[in-house]
Parts: structure tokens; C-alpha cells; sequence
């Protein structure tokens, strides 16, 4: 009996060793896995904060490029009446040149405006 109960009690040994280095094998990954889960935790919680700064971004961004467009059209409007009074005063002036009866017609107003300030 004496051989059966020393190889028992090597065995036995044996077996809290492997329990020991299997227990800290899981223990380590138990540890990585908590580990990464309190990051994923961190990232969500961080997650309505980024969203809020780029957001924030984004309307600004959108405010500045709403008023710029306002002073393009409020330009583009200007310029097209502009346009079209120069026309008009060339086109008065074409026909008074094919018969030039009395004084040449007076510039549009907005010409005449142009013309003095040069806007």
C-alpha cells in the first residue's frame, strides 16, 4: 500500500500543480478580458462627448458657410443688375448712334452709380 499512497500523493501533486498553473493561466486572461472591457466602457462613455464636440463643428462650419453664401447671392444679384443696366444704357446708346437725333440718352442709374463709386 505504501507504493499505491506514494503514487497517489505524487499524482495528486501533480494534479494542484497543473490546477495552479491552469487557475493562473485563467486568471491572467480573465484580467486581459476585464481589462479590455473597461476600455470598450471608457470608449462608449468618451463616445457622446466626441460626437458632441464634432457636432459642434459641424454647425459652425455650417453657420459660416450659410452666411457666406448669402454675401455671394446678395453679389451675384448686384452683379446681374448691374449687368443688365449696362445693357440697357448700351442698348439705348446703339440706338441713338443709328439716329442720332438731340443729346445721347443719360446712363442707367446703376451705371451711373458704378461709374462714380466704381461698386
Amino acid at each position: 500500500m505504501t507504493i499505491w499512497a506514494g503514487l497517489v500523493t505524487a499524482f495528486g501533486t501533480v494534479g494542484v500543480i497543473a490546477c495552479g498553473i491552469f487557475t493562473a493561466r485563467a486568471t491572467t486572461r480573465a484580467a486581459a478580458a476585464t481589462a479590455r472591457a473597461n476600455e470598450a466602457a471608457a470608449r462608449a462613455a468618451a463616445e457622446p462627448a466626441n460626437q458632441q464636440a464634432s457636432l459642434s463643428v459641424l454647425q459652425a462650419t455650417v453657420e459660416r458657410v450659410d452666411m457666406e453664401n448669402g454675401q455671394l447671392r446678395q453679389r451675384q444679384s448686384r452683379l446681374e443688375s448691374l449687368l443688365r443696366a449696362f445693357s440697357w444704357t448700351v442698348d439705348e446708346l446703339y440706338r441713338w448712334a443709328r439716329n442720332p437725333v438731340g443729346q445721347p440718352p443719360e446712363p442707367h442709374s446703376l451705371v451711373d452709380e458704378y461709374n462714380r463709386t466704381g461698386v
